[in-house]
């Protein structure tokens, strides 16, 4: 098949890819609310606070389950996280929470460069409750929040992985006709 064949074939799949994100867009929008309890987390310095509490002033919160410095690739996307913040914080409150103890999390991130909020969910049920335990222990995920009527209500989220679309180096990497060939993120090169 000829470059411009392919080209043209290709951008045919990135239309359909769209038309589906529109309609996935769409069920999501007509979500039935899943009204959730006010956790209560641990900042970095050791101080308590509540879900609630993360929205600050905004009426959206984007929470992102990692699982702490073990993981390489949850470590990827926080990575690229970091050059989003600003721009996502300017539109809803965002933060990460990890199942680690505050004081290791807070080197790791320093370390790292980490701009945005982290925050321990050691000790509760939050990452449970909301799906992201599995039978090897925490998953990755993203759960958007919003207040509703008084209550904290989960109104979408997502299992995050290699080739999702919130870590944009696999879809480089997929440009390249050998694909990743073996790539796995490190934590320093």
């Amino acid at each position: 098949m000829s470059y411009q064949d392919t080209r043209d074939q290709l951008a045919g799949f990135r239309k359909q890819i769209f038309e589906i994100r529109e309609k996935m867009h769409a069920v999501q929008a007509e979500i039935e609310p899943q009204e959730v309890e006010d956790y209560t987390f641990t900042t970095m310095d050791g101080e308590s606070t509540s879900l609630a509490d993360l929205f600050g002033e905004k009426d959206d919160l984007i929470v992102i389950h990692n699982m702490g410095p073990s993981c390489r690739y949850c470590t990827l996307w926080a990575d690229g996280f970091n050059g989003i913040y600003d721009h996502l914080a300017n539109r809803a409150s965002f933060v990460l929470t990890t199942p680690e103890e505050p004081a290791k999390q807070k080197a790791f991130a320093e370390k790292r460069g980490w701009r945005f909020p982290i925050l321990s969910h050691q000790g509760t049920t939050f990452a449970a409750d909301m799906g992201y335990t599995g039978e090897h222990g925490f998953e990755p995920g993203i759960s958007v929040f919003q207040k509703r009527n008084g209550k904290v209500v989960r109104v979408s989220d997502s299992e995050m992985g290699p080739y999702d679309d919130f870590c944009a180096i696999w879809h480089f990497l997929r440009m390249i006709p050998e694909g990743p060939n073996g790539w796995e993120p490190q934590y320093k090169y």
